[in-house]
């Protein structure tokens, strides 16, 4: 506990932002024993890397928190361009769903 309060206490990143997203959507596969997150929109940048990061807990929250999170290193391409990442969430959901966390806005997803 007191490692990540030290983690959360660090400055912020100056690269990485939580970036808009349009869709969020819950699959399964193999019959439903694996599930996956996918979420798609436009990054502000073609430069930009786009990640889905779960949030850390010490417990199973009721929806486990995922951040739509954009990096850009290095030049700054100005053009928008569309996105869609996949996470595996199999072993990161929440007891009742997944709760995603984006610049423009909050979406919670029942498993």
């Amino acid at each position: 506990m007191e490692l990540i309060e030290k983690l959360q206490a660090q400055p912020a990143s100056q690269s990485c932002r939580l970036i808009d997203f349009d869709k969020a959507d819950l699959h399964t596969e193999d019959g439903g024993k694996r599930m996956f997150l996918v979420v798609s929109g436009e990054k502000p940048t073609v430069s930009m890397r786009v990640e889905l990061r779960p949030l850390i807990y010490v417990t199973q929250p009721e929806y486990w928190g995922v951040e739509v999170v954009g990096c850009v290193s290095g030049i700054v391409l100005p053009a928008v361009a569309p996105y869609a990442e996949a996470l595996d969430v199999t072993h990161t959901m929440g007891k009742k769903g997944i709760e995603v966390l984006g610049a423009n806005k909050t979406v919670t997803l029942n498993k």
